[in-house]
């Protein structure tokens, strides 16, 4: 029987490029699951917001570089408002010094090129079931069976909300802003995105309460667009759906441990966070380089799935996960909050972060991944 260096488990984003990484060391990667880009059952509405670092990284990967331009749109500036008039925090490429913010990129395309990419991984091999190897990844998403197999907690704290995503069009061009809104109790943002038409197309990601959800998702287009425009219209102009609308529940978790002899979790399995900072593929792709540079670093005697290397990697990445899962929460219940001074004081502190152009910088390079 063949054996193998790795077995990555889970053909997403993250498990595909976690075995382009290791394939491109010269360890033989097994990868659990479809290699191919398989057409969706139903529309992809998704779209990731994806900072200097994941973008570097994938980069690295040859993959990037493929991408077709209608995938790809760079974000110049963003845009946040509070929940009352005047309340408002920006951010710009210009003022940071760098060329953009971020790359909004189409779900789909990304999948795509990632399986275009590993046929060209000569290390790396498809498998439809388990096969020994000396160190197993769970790549395989917030519902791993593998992760609950080895007993690790994973407890979901669901926010009782749903994110619901869809692409739109406007009959304005975006200019590469993205905008997000924060209206209690509601987080809605307009993400810049090449198609379907590019310059004047955006990636919705509206995260309601699951009743209104459920509202929102039993509308017509024409109802549904009418509560997009009674949000945003006046800032970025008419906006109409160019797709189906899609949703998911939305959850805060950690696992605890993230690592065993023999194993380690990246990704979604190894934690979730609200989307309202676009940050979820970010980890999961900083997981992976961190885990190929830990491994890439190791003693030549020290085998894969030794438990004291692969905490290495689980120290390298606790304070990043750690603080975007708070920063994330801390946020959303700060403007869910209904209290007058609770309302007031948010809304003073947005606007008075926008006049504080050190602290911003630092900001934006944390976001950037720096």
């Amino acid at each position: 029987m063949q054996t193998y260096d790795v077995l990555v488990r889970g053909s997403g984003c993250v498990g595909r490029s976690l075995a382009l990484a290791l394939g491109a060391q010269g360890l033989r990667v097994a990868l659990l699951g479809s290699a191919e880009a398989t057409p969706a059952q139903r529309e992809d509405v998704r779209s990731y917001a994806l900072n200097a670092a994941a973008v570097r990284l994938l980069r690295e990967l040859k993959v990037w570089d493929s991408l077709p331009p209608s995938a790809l749109s760079p974000v110049y500036d963003m845009k946040i408002h509070g929940d009352a008039p005047g309340s408002l925090l920006e951010f710009s490429a210009w003022s940071q010094g760098v060329s953009e913010l971020a790359f909004i990129v189409d779900a789909g395309a990304l999948e795509q090129q990632l399986a275009v990419a590993l046929r060209f991984a000569p290390h790396v091999q498809l498998v439809d079931s388990p096969v020994p190897a000396a160190l197993t990844a769970l790549c395989e998403g917030r519902a791993s069976a593998a992760r609950a197999e080895l007993g690790v907690k994973f407890e979901l704290n669901s926010y009782g909300q749903r994110g619901i995503a869809a692409r739109l069009r406007c009959d304005r061009p975006h200019q590469g802003v993205a905008r997000q809104w924060f209206r209690s109790p509601d987080v809605l943002a307009l993400l810049p995105i090449a198609a379907p038409e590019a310059g004047a197309s955006y990636g919705l990601v509206w995260s309601v309460p699951e009743a209104r959800a459920e509202e929102l998702l039993a509308l017509d287009e024409a109802s549904f667009e009418a509560a997009l425009n009674d949000i945003c219209g006046a800032e970025v102009g008419a906006l109409s759906l160019a797709s189906a609308r899609g949703a998911w529940p939305l959850a805060l978790a950690r696992a605890e441990p993230v690592q065993g002899p023999g194993w380690v979790l990246l990704g979604d399995a190894a934690h979730l966070v609200h989307p309202l900072a676009g940050q979820g593929l970010n980890l999961g792709l900083a997981d992976v380089a961190a885990l190929a540079r830990v491994l890439a670093g190791r003693e030549s005697w020290r085998p894969l799935g030794d438990e004291r290397l692969l905490r290495r990697y689980a120290r390298e990445r606790q304070l990043d996960t750690w603080a975007m899962g708070e920063l994330t929460d801390g946020l959303l219940r700060l403007f869910a909050s209904d209290l007058e001074p609770v309302r007031r004081l948010r809304n003073q502190g947005l606007s008075t972060l926008n006049t504080l152009s050190p602290l911003k910088r630092w900001l934006t390079a944390r976001a950037l991944g720096a």
